[in-house]
This record gives C-alpha cells, sequence and structure tokens, in this order.
C-alpha cells in the first residue's frame, strides 16, 4: 500500500472510529462494557500495557522539528485489559520516570516509563489502575460521577478535575493508589456557567517563582461566556479570581500545563466531519493571566490528519535529565476499535 492510500484509508478509519465514538461521549451509558457501572472494578490492579513505537510525528516526512518543539518519540499502546483507555490526564513526577494519571471512566492510574537505548519512549511497566472512591469512601458506583477530566500535582497533593458533577476533589500522593480523595477545592467560576459535558477541563499548577507565585489555574473545555470566550479561573492564591481565554473555533481546550517561566500550554482539540480530527498547543504568557482579563496566545504547532495524533486530552510539561524542557501529550481512545491511544514526547526550543 503507498503511503498516500495508506494516509487516506488511516484518516478515513480514524474518522469513522471518531464518529463512532460520539454517541459514547454524549451518554456514558453506550460505553465500552468494560466501563459499564456494573462491570466496574472494585479493587486496583495492575494491568499489561503493550506499546508499538512511533518514529515519526509527521506521516509523510522524516521531518523532526514543528516550530517550536522538536518531535523525541512516542508509542501506541494497549493492553488485553479492557480498563485501559479513557486517558485524560497524565503527568510524570519529579523523578521523571513514575507518573500519575486519571481516565474518565472513574479510575486513576500509576506507572513508570520505559524508553529504548536511545531515550526514546518504548513502553510503560507498573501500570496500575485504581476505581475512584467518594468522599464518603465508598467506591464510585456510577462513572458519570467520576469523569475525571483534568489533574494537577502540587507537593503532595494531586488535584483532579471533573466534568457532570463540576468539582476539584485533592488527593494524598503519597497515597494515591487508594484513590480516595481527602477533601475539595473551592474554585471562582459559578457552576451554573459549567456546560454539562464541558466543564473544567485543564488544572495546573504555577510555578512557586512565576508571576502567579504557585496558584492552581483551570480551564473549561467550553463553557462560554456571552462573548463567546472560554471561562477560566486562578483558584487561589492573591489573584484569585476568573478569567477567560479567547475562543477560537473550532478548537475546544483538552488540557494544559505551565512551563517553567509562567506561561501556560494550552492543549486544543477539533473535529469536524470535513477536516477530521485535530490539535494545536497554544501559549499564554504569563503577565496576561488576570482576573478579569480576556487572554490569547501563539500557536506552537497545528496537527491534523497528516500526522500521528488522535484525540488528545492530555498535556503535561516537565524538566528532562539534560536539563531541557519536555513537553508530553496523550489521547483519549473512547474505547473505539478505530481509535488509539498515543503518548508523545517533544522537546520545547525557546
Amino acid at each position: 500500500m503507498s503511503a498516500a492510500i495508506s494516509l487516506k484509508f488511516r484518516t478515513a478509519m480514524a474518522l469513522v472510529g471518531f464518529l463512532g465514538a460520539v454517541p459514547a461521549m454524549l451518554n456514558p451509558a453506550v460505553l465500552h462494557p468494560a466501563v459499564a457501572d456494573e462491570q466496574r472494578a472494585v479493587a486496583a490492579r495492575e494491568i499489561l500495557v503493550n506499546a508499538r513505537q512511533i518514529p515519526t510525528f509527521d506521516i509523510r516526512s522524516n521531518e523532526t522539528r514543528f516550530g517550536a518543539l522538536e518531535y523525541i518519540g512516542g508509542m501506541q499502546i494497549n493492553s488485553p485489559d479492557a480498563l485501559l483507555g479513557g486517558i485524560s490526564a497524565m503527568r510524570l513526577l519529579a523523578d521523571g520516570v513514575r507518573f500519575v494519571g486519571a481516565m474518565d471512566t472513574g479510575y486513576l492510574f500509576t506507572g513508570r516509563l520505559v524508553r529504548d537505548s536511545d531515550g526514546r519512549l518504548s513502553g510503560l511497566s507498573d501500570f496500575v489502575v485504581a476505581p475512584m472512591h467518594g468522599l464518603d469512601g465508598q467506591l464510585v458506583a456510577q462513572r458519570w460521577s467520576a469523569d475525571a477530566e483534568g489533574l494537577a500535582i502540587d507537593g503532595d497533593r494531586v488535584l483532579v478535575s471533573f466534568e457532570r458533577l463540576h468539582r476539584i476533589e485533592q488527593y494524598r500522593l503519597s497515597d494515591i493508589g487508594a484513590a480516595r480523595p481527602v477533601g475539595t477545592v473551592s474554585q471562582p467560576i459559578p457552576i451554573a456557567e459549567f456546560r454539562s459535558n464541558r466543564g473544567m477541563e485543564a488544572i495546573a499548577v504555577a510555578p512557586a517563582d512565576s508571576p502567579l507565585a504557585g496558584a492552581i489555574v483551570v480551564v473549561s473545555e467550553k463553557s462560554l461566556n456571552r462573548n463567546g470566550d472560554i471561562f477560566a479561573a486562578i483558584v487561589d492564591g492573591p489573584q484569585k479570581g476568573v478569567f477567560y481565554v479567547r475562543r477560537q473555533a473550532p478548537f475546544d481546550v483538552t488540557d494544559g500545563d505551565f512551563l517553567p517561566n509562567g506561561d501556560l500550554l494550552l492543549l486544543e482539540r477539533r473535529f469536524s466531519v470535513a477536516q477530521g480530527v485535530g490539535m494545536r498547543i497554544r501559549r499564554i504568557k504569563a503577565k496576561d493571566i488576570r482576573p478579569g482579563k480576556t487572554v490569547d496566545g501563539a500557536v506552537l504547532v497545528d496537527a491534523g490528519f497528516g500526522f500521528q495524533i488522535d484525540n488528545m486530552e492530555s498535556l503535561d510539561v516537565f524538566e528532562a535529565a539534560d536539563g531541557s524542557t519536555r513537553v508530553m501529550l496523550a489521547s483519549d481512545d473512547n474505547f473505539s476499535i478505530l481509535q488509539r491511544s498515543l503518548i508523545l514526547e517533544f522537546r520545547l526550543h525557546e
């Protein structure tokens, strides 16, 4: 099969897969059987994760530079265990190896990155999936009430944002395997402003020495004000308050994280029958994030079906062993056999 035909075939299949997943995104009752309420896991368990490396980001060439981003490597993951899927957020810990993440099916997960001899992503190990509990200590019985979309790490706190039942819960990193929240965090966006399945999608903690001085920031997916811009908020600290992100249709926010200097990277996704799935990363200047302001920023990368992407949901910024700033992306496969769970890594060049 020629490269051109292969690209057209993969584009068509991915489009079919995304269209097939739309009912599941709109109605939790039609989710994959493994995440149906009556079949939810009741205890944490380690699952096998297989991986296939993705050597190039651009399907049509071996190019590695895409604006300020350099593609380092990536992989497609799958598992014989039906619990794997629905990845909403994935954050590396300080050692750059261990990670914590959330699935929109009401599970937290932990594990370790595996790299090959060249330092490229090659697999995941010690991958443990744990069902979420409520504040009452009981297992969450209904998936829709644990629609986790964002996750951030703040010292020993793991902050998780939820849609549908809009809230921020906090967990202890030292006891994350229990998946039991120890409290909630209030935020200043009026609950009435959140759309049911378009609530807090991104949550991130600003660097302590940045203009926001360690504050928590949340950005909604597509909860819009009267001007059609996206509700966001500085959750705590002296600058606590609501701000807005300029919406540039057809893109909606799926995640975000801070760079070391305090600039905010926002991962955005688009989908249409005519153009298929796309993703981009926008950079918001730290000095612009203030209560009452509407912020916008430069686009670092904009990728469509000619690239190794899917339903990109997670963005994490971390410092690599060589001191460089890295950006790691992950996708939500919507439990569709025609979509993929991807993990991609880039180096940021300033």
